[in-house]
């Protein structure tokens, strides 16, 4: 590494670090001020810290692996988080949300199901997914950024004693930079969340133009178009997905053929049945929902939810592009010359791009820009996760009454614990994409059946959440083990059947026995008190089947919510304009210029669509005197 690159880093980390500790004091003052900022930052701020936070290293290097090897067609791939439940908490989700005043997901459940043992169930168990949500996804960063570091830097940072080896150079590595990020995150809580990562993402911002940039010094159309297949900048796809690569690339469609993702027409059905519902039920209790409860008010959570999608995917995709194209050109020729390619070789495609084709200068900055990633991803979970333990857990069954300096206190020991977790559940996970279809597939496939039930049905109480949400996580965690330790398991047996089974197609059954203990909950249980019902209905106001709350007060005339439809209309044309944004740099950095002002009149219509479909509403949504 040249010593120029080694100084923009070393000062990357010297500015986050400082401007971190120096925001610090502001988060001293209580729970709200530590976890939510006190909700006094300004929306654009927290939509780019949310943008930020989105922008993973390991993620990034997930897309850059299946972009390289299926083209265009994989940032269908996405649906499977779903990448667009973004744009329902875009449309809807995120005003439903901020309207409760509370700090927390677990506790704004108490707003659903009220105060009593069920309710109190229903919290608890919703804040035991936010931190075993947590735990995982800190366990993802681990192994992502334990292979990004170790291909790109040059020692070897292993730690043996008497030929025994105690950390691998991976290991070490991502230590190191959880070690660095953990110290500011839990330092200045919020505030020291968004100023790094607002400072994060312009670094982002910057290495992306860089790197798209680069490759168009370095390689002309001509090479490019001689480079890349047409059905590789194909969009539209069939039943079953035909390996593309020809020549010395045939290599490549054998493993097209092995990843799981062959039926690719069943492939992205099951991600638009599992995206609907997974979106519906709103974001999961994480950073997502803590910046929509730190807003200002329900306009500024609206915009802000918007902010992101329009910030976060063109500078990330261009440069995901431009390193898919130099991996194209230089990695691809060396994977097929040393034999079988592998799903691991993927994963390693964006640290070798880096490490031995980006210039000097460049390629400090796009380390710095990706160290960022990182950083900011990571520190929105360490923020999130400890404020269910602190705020959910701790204060309200254990210490109810204590100074706001004992809970900042007890905030700082938790985040501690949470990494110490994540960092030894990262330990054993084999790799990257098995951590990802864990979470996206198995452990939201058991948080979506009761989380879309809680907003559109008044029968469904605490114990249906309870038992929903606690039949999901047992059934998730099984498939994580199974998944694990398939090595070890008998071949034929019907446990080693189901350890072979993507995850991805297992969320039905772990949907089906959520369901299952939703309704066993719900109706072998009272419901819910009916002023509970009255007063989040009345605050919330969600569409959905609500017909005995409202008769109940019929008195009252408490109006229905009738923009399902409008809603519903809004979050396709929101897919389509997220779809844009991406599809844009990616068909820019390949040359396909056709292709490319498609996009951007796919954008700028979609545009003006949701600005009279959706902007307008948001401008007029009301906001109380105590919000202003």
């Amino acid at each position: 590494m040249h010593i120029v690159d080694v100084i923009i880093i070393v000062l990357y980390i010297l500015l986050t670090l400082g401007v971190g500790v120096w925001v610090s004091k502001k988060a001293s003052k209580g729970l709200d001020s530590y976890f939510l900022g006190g909700k006094t930052i300004k929306w654009y701020y927290l939509g780019l810290s949310n943008g930020s936070g989105m922008f993973d290293v390991s993620g990034t290097a997930w897309m850059v692996g299946i972009l390289f090897l299926y083209g265009v067609k994989s940032f269908m791939f996405m649906w499977m988080w779903p990448i667009w439940n973004q744009v329902f908490v875009m449309m809807f989700l995120a005003v439903w949300i901020r309207r409760s005043k509370v700090m927390t997901g677990s506790e704004w459940i108490l707003t659903r199901f009220g105060d009593d043992k069920a309710g109190r169930a229903s919290h608890l168990i919703v804040a035991i997914f936010a931190v075993v949500a947590s735990i995982g996804f800190i366990a993802y960063f681990f192994e992502g950024a334990g292979k990004f570091m170790t291909v790109i830097l040059p020692w070897d940072m292993s730690l043996s004693i008497a030929e025994t080896t105690l950390l691998t150079s991976e290991q070490t590595y991502a230590l190191l930079i959880i070690f660095f990020t953990t110290i500011y995150t839990i330092k200045g809580g919020m505030f020291s969340v968004v100023t790094t990562e607002v400072l994060q993402y312009l670094i982002m911002v910057v290495a992306g133009i860089l790197v798209a940039g680069y490759t168009f010094y370095a390689f002309t159309d001509t090479e490019v178009n001689q480079l890349i297949p047409d059905e590789w900048k194909n969009v539209f796809f069939g039943n079953e997905l035909t390996g593309f690569w020809s020549g010395d690339y045939e290599e490549f469609n054998r493993l097209i053929d092995t990843q799981g993702y062959k039926m690719f027409g069943a492939f992205i059905g099951m991600t638009l049945f599992k995206g609907f519902f997974s979106s519906v039920a709103g974001p999961t209790p994480g950073y997502d929902m803590q910046r929509i409860l730190s807003t200002r008010n329900v306009k500024d959570a609206a915009y802000m939810s918007g902010f992101t999608n329009l910030v976060l995917f063109i500078p990330r995709y261009l440069l995901i592009g431009g390193i898919v194209l130099i991996g194209l050109v230089f990695i691809a020729p060396q994977m097929v010359g040393t034999g079988a390619v592998t799903g691991n070789d993927l994963e390693v495609v964006l640290p070798k791009v880096i490490n031995n084709h980006v210039p000097v200068g460049i390629k400090g900055l796009l380390l710095a820009g990706l160290l960022a990633a990182f950083m900011s991803t990571f520190s929105a979970f360490v923020n999130a996760g400890p404020a269910y333990i602190v705020n959910d857990i701790y204060k309200k069954y254990f210490k109810p009454v204590a100074s706001d300096r004992h809970y900042v206190k007890a905030s700082h020991i938790a985040s501690f614990g949470v990494v110490i977790l994540g960092v030894i559940m990262g330990f054993f996970a084999d790799s990257i994409n098995s951590i990802t279809l864990w979470i996206t597939s198995a452990l939201y496939g058991g948080y979506v059946a009761a989380n879309f039930l809680k907003w559109v049905w008044w029968r469904f109480n605490g114990w249906g959440y309870f038992w929903g949400m606690l039949a999901g996580l047992i059934i998730a965690t099984l498939q994580f083990f199974l998944d694990q330790n398939k090595a070890n398991l008998e071949a034929g047996t019907l446990l080693h059947d189901l350890s072979e089974i993507p995850a991805i197609y297992l969320f039905p059954i772990i949907l089906g026995f959520s369901l299952i203990g939703s309704l066993l909950g719900t109706f072998l249980t009272k419901p819910t008190d009916m002023a509970t019902l009255k007063s989040f209905y009345t605050n919330v106001h969600p569409w959905g089947w609500w017909k005995p709350v409202r008769d109940h007060y019929s008195e009252e005339k408490i109006e229905k919510n009738n923009e399902f439809w409008l809603d519903m209309f809004n979050c396709i044309i929101g897919i389509i304009w997220q779809s844009s944004m991406i599809l844009l740099p990616i068909f820019l950095v390949v040359r396909d210029y056709s292709k490319t002002w498609m996009a951007v009149a796919v954008f700028v219509l979609t545009s003006l669509i949701l600005k009279f479909t959706w902007l307008d509403k948001v401008k007029n949504l009301e906001t109380s005197e105590e919000e202003i």
